[in-house]
């Protein structure tokens, strides 16, 4: 079976394949509820949002509401959007704080112009790639999505989009359509060394172009934002990428310690053995 087959978004649309037992399991499951928690904090990282003053912020693809949680937990507000009602009733039962609204993100974000502070999503833009019915144009659905989106946002905003793009041409047709409908930024990549723990952050800003803000795991590999939205670089292969896993390496051990300390938890002190191999027993 080939990997991309086993891709989600080639198995039904979302509001099908997000049916309640799929649902279920991103209220149950404590390997997905940590991913998407450490995703979410990273995307709100990247907003660069003003400290200790809350913000209205806006969750695309919010599903069951796990990155909501990670907003509230910071002390903002949120509004999220998702096409799943199966994901909306879970996030309701979960009792989450932030409003949520039953919605296509192709149809466009029906909200007045400047209403948020900033807009996150995690892997939810890639599913406007599919033409899931005959009517769907991808390229004119992304369109749709960005401009209503950059309207929306108050000037000077970001938007964070954790994406799983299928190869470089679905990433140049996202990262197009963004630029067409106003934005500048381009794409953050934390661990690109990793086949693991690479992550993508599509970066935009609304209004005021920024400085794009460096990938972990690596020096970054765009030094600014020209009000062209830029690529990572090289053109990313998706397939057959070799590289050892960046996780459990000394950067990964110490930057998931240092997100710990910020959490309150206890963590133990950092010393020059941390992250360091132990060498094999024979």
């Amino acid at each position: 079976m080939s990997s991309n087959s086993r891709r989600p978004e080639h198995t039904a649309p979302p509001e099908v394949f997000y049916n309640e037992e799929e649902a279920r399991k991103y209220s149950q499951n404590s390997r997905m509820i940590e991913i998407q928690s450490q995703m979410s904090e990273r995307a709100v990282e990247l907003l660069n949002l003003p400290e200790d003053q809350p913000c209205f912020l806006l969750d695309v693809g919010c599903g069951s509401g796990l990155s909501g949680d990670y907003l509230s937990e910071e002390g903002h507000f949120w509004l999220g959007v998702d096409i799943s009602t199966a994901m909306l009733d879970v996030a309701l039962d979960r009792e989450v704080e932030g409003d949520l609204i039953l919605g296509d993100m192709g149809h466009g974000m029906p909200f007045r112009p400047g209403t948020f502070d900033g807009c996150i999503s995690i892997s939810a833009l890639q599913w406007l790639c599919n033409a899931d019915k005959k009517s769907y144009s991808p390229p004119k659905r992304l369109y749709t999505f960005f401009s209503t989106l950059y309207s929306s946002l108050a000037r000077g905003a970001r938007a964070i989009f954790q994406i799983y793009p299928e190869n470089s041409e679905q990433l140049e047709l996202i990262t197009a359509q963004a630029m067409k409908a106003g934005f500048t930024g381009g794409m953050v990549v934390d661990y690109p060394n990793s086949t693991k723990a690479k992550k993508l952050f599509l970066c935009l800003f609304a209004g005021v172009s920024g400085v794009l803000p460096k990938g972990l795991g690596s020096e970054t590999l765009d030094r600014g934002a020209s009000n062209q939205v830029q690529y990572s670089g090289q053109r990313c292969r998706y397939k057959n990428m070799k590289g050892k896993s960046a996780k459990k390496g000394k950067d990964w051990i110490l930057e998931k310690k240092e997100r710990r300390r910020r959490q309150g938890r206890e963590v133990r002190a950092d010393t020059k053995y941390t992250g360091r191999k132990r060498k094999p027993r024979f």
